[in-house]
């Protein structure tokens, strides 16, 4: 299914193609037209520079350039002027009724109006949130919640096969940390020297010795590892229970451990090694990540033999191409910053494009806001604040709708007070409430009997200046989609919504949507009522591509 955009840059390229074969133009066509929506109407639907990029190599003047386009373009199906602006810009008008036709084609495809084939065939590894099993989630993790989720959404929309994952960090120092921490709560001795604190420290110590009463008897040397084992088991349980809630999934639940266990370290290690970028200095094994950009090579393997964290890093990217995978996404935190070069440079070190197969976003900060004053600590966490505290103070919509709609390498403030109104302030509120109001349109037709159904629609009805930028609204779903999967930018949704939403309120202010009094209904009725659950279609496209509902009343 080809969007308008498609269309009309079919229509561009058909024209320049004609104009090569000519021999009026010189060159070579641009892979892709760029189209922008010009922000006054008076302009056209759509312009375009092609003619300035075009002017240089074909040795014209830019609007002798824009000339030879638009006397191509003239008398294109679905397309009614073309108007030649400034130094060369060409400004294009599309036939009303054809492009009312967009209403027809949002309706009939319904749930995949706005999905692609941008990235068809690629297989992508999203791994995000991985936080370690030692805690309830905080507020950092949340983001992740929301902002790889709806990433997730978007890039299987442009047609990737995605595979969500979460990457356990199950070894190591800060789990055996985690154990002695409850291991103490339960035996009521002090929390080791950097310990874990805080309320749930004592709760999962109960649960503990209530589902195994004799852990606590164990010697030392097995009651060390029982606690740890039995913690770990339940605080992961929990932190999958609470993404649940938040409607957050993984595909794969991947253990640090697996790695180890299996052998992909020591598997990873050799691969690099015939790669050529390992060398041994001072009994240690280095990975030369300097030849990459890296701002110093890395230690693998220490002089007493015992493996480094760094060691896992480049394993588990290696087990992920070999998995399959074509590029590999991975969602880190603010004090993340230090791992985007070493993690191009171990892509680098495997012989891969660091460029295309490894993607690093660093997320920032949040902060919460309520009564004017920072929320800092978690009541059961004794730090930040967690992600189940948040949905409980604000629900799912809300708190993963404001987290995905700002882009995520800037910091964020999350005002709970404005987040729990229910006024135009409230931006979720802002993009259901155009959807729930949509459905009481189409409730209230029903009631008049109106008929709403294609068979009916008319699409030369829909001329009024508002209904056109509705509908030019509604033809750049598509588009938004695309990019937000390739720039990997969720937010470009949220925010596209929240303009959809406004310019529906001015369409449905401005024109006439039900019959008034004893006025019997018209074709005119019919389509803009079709033209609203189009609308309403969209809306709902875009809050699913974001894990947010989209409610029938409110």
């Amino acid at each position: 299914m080809s969007t308008q955009v498609e269309q009309l840059e079919a229509a561009i390229k058909a024209a320049l193609e004609r104009a090569f074969k000519a021999g009026s133009l010189s060159g070579q066509i641009p892979e892709a037209i760029k189209l922008e929506r010009p922000k006054d109407r008076d302009h056209g639907d759509y312009a375009t520079s092609i003619a300035l990029q075009l002017a240089k190599p074909a040795g014209k003047n830019p609007r002798d350039v824009a000339q030879i386009i638009c006397d191509l373009l003239a008398g294109t199906e679905g397309i009614s002027k073309v108007d030649i602006a400034g130094p060369g810009f060409i400004n294009i008008t599309l036939n009303r009724a054809d492009q009312a036709e967009l209403v027809a084609t949002i309706l009939k495809a319904t749930k995949d109006y706005g999905k692609g084939s941008a990235l068809a065939g690629v297989r992508i590894n999203l791994e995000f949130i991985s936080a370690n099993p030692t805690g309830p989630l905080h507020l950092g993790h949340t983001r992740w919640a929301a902002v790889g989720d709806s990433l997730g959404r978007v890039l299987s929309a442009a047609g990737a096969d995605v595979k969500r994952e979460f990457y356990i960090n199950d070894r190591g120092n800060q789990m055996d940390l985690f154990g002695a921490s409850v291991e103490a709560a339960a035996l009521g001795n002090p929390i080791p020297e950097n310990g874990y604190q805080g309320a749930y420290i004592a709760d999962l110590a109960k649960e503990v010795v209530a589902r195994n009463a004799s852990i606590t008897s164990l010697p030392e040397g097995k009651r060390h590892p029982a606690f740890r084992e039995a913690a770990y088991a339940l605080q992961l349980k929990d932190q999958q229970r609470v993404l649940d809630t938040f409607g957050t999934h993984f595909d794969v639940w991947f253990s640090e451990r697996s790695l180890h266990d299996q052998g992909a370290v020591e598997h990873g290690l050799e691969k690099l090694r015939k790669q050529g970028h390992v060398f041994e200095e001072e009994g240690a094994i280095w990975l030369r990540t300097t030849d990459f950009g890296d701002d110093k090579d890395r230690v693998l393997t220490k002089s007493d033999g015992s493996l480094t964290y760094f060691s896992s890093d480049t394993a588990y990217y290696i087990n992920k191409r070999e998995r399959g995978f074509d590029i590999c996404i991975y969602m880190l935190g603010a004090d993340h910053h230090g791992y985007v070069g070493r993690l191009k440079a171990i892509a680098a070190c495997a012989g891969d494009d660091p460029e295309y197969n490894i993607h690093v976003l660093i997320g920032q900060l949040v902060k919460i806001m309520e009564g004017g004053e920072e929320v800092k600590l978690s009541k059961r966490a004794g730090t930040i604040i967690t992600l189940e505290e948040l949905v409980e103070k604000v629900g799912v919509d809300a708190a993963r709708y404001t987290l995905i709609r700002y882009p995520v390498d800037t910091p964020m403030v999350m005002d709970i007070d404005i987040l729990k109104r229910n006024t135009n302030e409230n931006p979720v509120y802002y993009v259901q409430y155009a959807h729930a109001r949509i459905a009481a349109v189409l409730r209230n037709a029903d009631e008049l009997k109106i008929p709403v159904d294609l068979a009916a629609f008319d699409s030369s009805q829909l001329v009024h200046d508002r209904e056109n930028q509705l509908l030019g609204a509604l033809a750049e779903f598509p588009r938004v989609v695309q990019s937000a999967a390739e720039l990997r930018q969720p937010h470009r949704v949220a925010r596209y919504l929240e303009e959809l939403a406004g310019t529906y309120h001015g369409f449905y202010a401005d024109c006439r949507v039900l019959p008034m009094g004893e006025e019997n209904p018209s074709p005119l009725h019919t389509a803009r009522l079709l033209l609203c659950a189009s609308t309403k279609q969209v809306i709902k496209n875009g809050l699913d591509l974001l894990g947010v509902s989209a409610p029938e009343r409110m």
